[in-house]
């Protein structure tokens, strides 16, 4: 029996090559877009699964309001650590660690110049045994009980202690000094072996020094903050595991006690609200709002769009295999007639084309496997780091297995029932009508392919609003000059003021460069830098807001041509003795006009200082974020980045930027030059809208081709089914047009339905996406007459295909075989 089904299964396939490929192509497309898709929604789901009670390991972050404004931190102040361990109960394990980023790393005797040089190291912490506790780490060497418990100690990963001492054993190490910044000296005292967990971690840090060496060193307390409730930092952080009988909503109420008992008063005075809260383990690798140190969030907003995308794909490759082979019924009604005549039951008659569904399935998926790693190279860049492809993964062989089944079942069950469905009479009487436009599968058919063209028509709009939207916001006036503008980052090795001045008097001397100066950031950026500033008339309560703050040099507001419309730009100082605000701080300050702020005095940083000018409002963020109070001072201990504005054509910018780097080498030998231009900087602050855009190119592009890949099919069979009539047709005298229009006719009709139904879907999702952006371009009509009008042109050039060739054909021929 089973041969007998393969027998004719292949014997199908072989008669109707054409269907058999569109079903073969789609599906494996779909199946290929759907599996690449598992692997990176696996990828995202499968961080921090460590252990058993992980819903019970949360971080303490911070939620706050400033006038109003919401923020978010992972940061919290030092103190709160130990403020949890005395004042609440139900918690088994009390977690604080602090991020630390030397600039170099010195190991004393490990190489011939005595000792070994490591620059700007990455995933050091402070840390105590509690953090040892909190993950499943094997210690390889070293007490896990004593390793931190004492000042100057620092245990290592594997990773980490091979990179320093490659030639010593682990028990060797034990005992060895690392030198941090020349000022920080601790001795090894325990290997761990790298986190081998089920999955991926954000846990990524490789050096952990004791916490006791920050309690001990009084230095590193104040430059840490470290009993200040009024500092937070992201660098701090705190993890907590909850006893089994202890709620996170009573913990939340004991670190509202904590705050309101140290910063209470202090929030009520300067007008702001303080929330700690509890964020579950399983939250962190997805939230964008706290976020982690140095590994990429996920999106799960963009998640859920890729599982749609892959259901869209898998949905429209269905469609196509259930539309063709219920079309192509009434070729096969005698053959399901002469089976049930010789005995044939219904079921066996489902269950063999169910199995010939299995087979093409079957065969799709083959080819999509191969397609796999080409497709993940392809999308290298867009694709998360860490994503893989292996047959012998047990997730993927599941996965495999679980959409072969589906797809078999979902593609193939409808039409083994309407085949098997065929009433014997009537088909050996030949009075079958399956196919034609008075049967229900006709009208099915129809429904289905409105379905594969509302998709495709949603994301046509889709795509169309994206690339709308990313052209506005690269393209908006954003208050500065963004042209001919290079930043180059000062090294981080660099904290003097003097030098930095140096350097950047050797950059204005480059006849390429007309102006250069010194800044805290760029001009639009993610980086925020912010103060509590407060106005006072004499006559109103104290106005106290918090201001973000703009630190540049001598020529900053030049060199950007910020307006001013007020007043003058600042004189040449290094520290703070004027200051400029913006609009939105002058009328939240209660001004109405510029020049009514020019001359008052604000209360920063326990000093008085005057106001002499008032600038235009600028984007000193993406798009997303509305503009905020602002202020330009002079500041040179904050700078961190050169602007420098070139003159000439691009022609010539590659010669000045050589000579910036000679300049930059000169006067840092060893570090690396890194150049950005500002307006390329910028259009990467748009990561994300870009990826986004990106993965509605590929779904529409997929979505597309695979709808024409059923239309296609449709229209050849159509025009295969009605070759008598077309003959007929042109003997009666009939044009090449006409008889194009009257095949293409009806698959219009069900385009422009498509396209009535997916309207309204597509404004609704517009408006929703729109929604993330405080400053967006507006929903224009011609976009959904484009989308229209763009589908319908693909559909005509796919129908032509074959309506053109079957209009050209001979009508004799066809008649004659009639």
């Amino acid at each position: 029996m089973l041969k007998n089904w393969l027998v004719v299964a292949f014997r199908n396939f072989r008669r109707n090559k054409i269907f058999s490929i569109i079903n073969v192509l789609g599906l494996s497309i779909g199946i290929c877009a759907s599996l690449v898709i598992f692997l990176i929604v696996h990828h995202a789901y499968s961080f921090d699964r460590f252990e058993k009670n992980q819903d019970r390991i949360f971080r303490i972050v911070s939620d706050y309001a400033f006038q109003g404004e919401p923020g978010h931190t992972r940061g919290i102040p030092a103190p709160l650590a130990e403020a949890v361990r005395k004042d609440l109960s139900g918690i088994d394990n009390i977690v604080p660690f602090r991020y630390y980023n030397p600039d170099k790393i010195s190991i004393p005797g490990e190489s011939t110049t005595k000792s070994a040089l490591f620059k700007y190291p990455k995933h050091i912490i402070f840390a105590n045994e509690h953090y040892f506790n909190l993950l499943p780490y094997r210690w390889l060497a070293g007490n896990p009980q004593s390793s931190v418990t004492n000042s100057s100690q620092v245990v290592l990963s594997e990773t980490r202690a091979r990179l320093y001492f490659p030639s010593r054993a682990f028990s060797d190490m034990i005992g060895k000094e690392i030198i941090y910044d020349d000022s920080i000296t601790a001795k090894v005292s325990g290997i761990v072996a790298d986190l081998d967990l089920q999955g991926h971690t954000d846990f990524n840090f490789q050096e952990f020094i004791s916490l006791n060496t920050i309690l001990q060193n009084s230095r590193l307390q104040k430059s840490m903050n470290w009993d200040e409730w009024g500092s937070t930092t992201s660098d701090q952080q705190l993890y907590v595991r909850l006893a089994s009988n202890t709620g996170a909503v009573s913990v939340e109420k004991g670190l509202k006690s904590i705050f309101d008992k140290n910063l209470g008063e202090n929030a009520k005075k300067n007008n702001y609200t303080w929330t700690y809260r509890l964020q579950p383990l399983s939250d962190i690798h997805f939230n964008h709002f706290y976020g982690m140190f140095d590994t990429p969030v996920a999106d799960k907003s963009m998640l859920t769009g890729l599982i749609l995308a892959a259901a869209f794909l898998i949905g429209i490759a269905c469609i196509n295999f259930i539309n063709l082979t219920t079309a192509n019924a009434a070729q096969r009604a005698k053959e399901i007639g002469v089976r049930k005549t010789m005995g044939s039951s219904r079921t066996q008659l489902v269950m063999q084309f169910l199995g010939e569904s299995f087979l093409i399935t079957a065969f799709a998926t083959i080819l999509s496997t191969a397609l796999v790693p080409l497709t993940i190279k392809l999308f290298s860049s867009f694709i998360p780091e860490g994503v893989s492809f292996s047959m012998s993964s047990p997730f993927v062989l599941d996965f495999l297995g679980i959409l072969l089944v589906s797809v078999t079942l979902l593609a193939g069950f409808y039409p083994a029932w309407v085949l098997s469905s065929s009433n014997t009479l009537e088909v050996l009487k030949n009075r079958a009508h399956s196919g034609t436009s008075q049967t229900r599968t006709a009208w099915l058919r129809k429904g289905l392919t409105v379905s594969q063209f509302v998709i495709a028509q949603f994301f046509i709009i889709g795509v169309i609003m994206v690339g709308k939207q990313i052209h506005f916001m690269l393209n908006k006036e954003l208050g500065f000059s963004k042209q001919a503008i290079v930043s180059i980052q000062y090294p981080v090795s660099d904290p003097g003021v003097s030098h930095k001045k140096f350097v950047l008097g050797e950059l204005n001397r480059i006849a390429g460069i007309q102006k250069a100066v010194m800044a805290n950031d760029l001009p639009s950026s993610y980086g925020w830098w912010t103060a509590t500033i407060d106005y006072n008339d004499g006559k109103n309560p104290v106005k106290s807001s918090s201001v973000e703050l703009k630190s540049g040099s001598d020529g900053y507001v030049d060199l950007l041509k910020i307006r001013l419309l007020a007043g003058r730009d600042l004189r040449s100082a290094d520290t703070v003795t004027e200051i400029l605000i913006n609009e939105t701080y002058l009328h939240f300050l209660g001004f109405k006009q510029p020049a009514d702020a020019v001359g008052k005095m604000l209360k920063w940083d326990e000093k008085l200082v005057p106001v002499v000018g008032v600038f235009r409002d600028f984007h000193a963020h993406p798009l997303n974020f509305k503009i905020a109070p602002m202020a330009i001072i002079r500041n040179a201990e904050q700078s961190r980045v050169m602007l420098a504005s070139l003159s000439g054509n691009q022609v010539q910018w590659p010669s000045t930027i050589a000579q910036m780097k000679k300049t930059f080498m000169t006067n840092y030998p060893g570090e690396e030059f890194k150049y950005e231009f500002l307006d390329q900087s910028i259009v990467n602050a748009y990561g994300s809208v870009q990826q986004t855009s990106t993965l509605l190119q590929w779904a529409t592009g997929l979505t597309i081709f695979i709808s024409c890949l059923g239309l296609l099919g449709l229209v050849i069979y159509t025009t295969t089914h009605r070759t008598k009539e077309i003959g007929i047709r042109k003997v009666l005298g009939a044009s090449v047009t006409q008889i194009m229009v009257l095949l293409s006719n009806d698959f219009i009709k069900l385009v422009l339905i498509a396209f009535l139904i997916a309207t309204p879907l597509a404004w609704w999702a517009i408006h929703r996406w729109l929604d993330d952006f405080v400053f967006r371009t507006s929903v224009s009509w011609w976009i959904f007459g484009l989308s229209g009008t763009g589908m319908i042109i693909i559909a005509l050039a796919t129908l032509s295909v074959q309506t053109l060739r079957s209009a050209r054909a001979n009508p004799a021929k066809s008649l004659k075989t009639e």
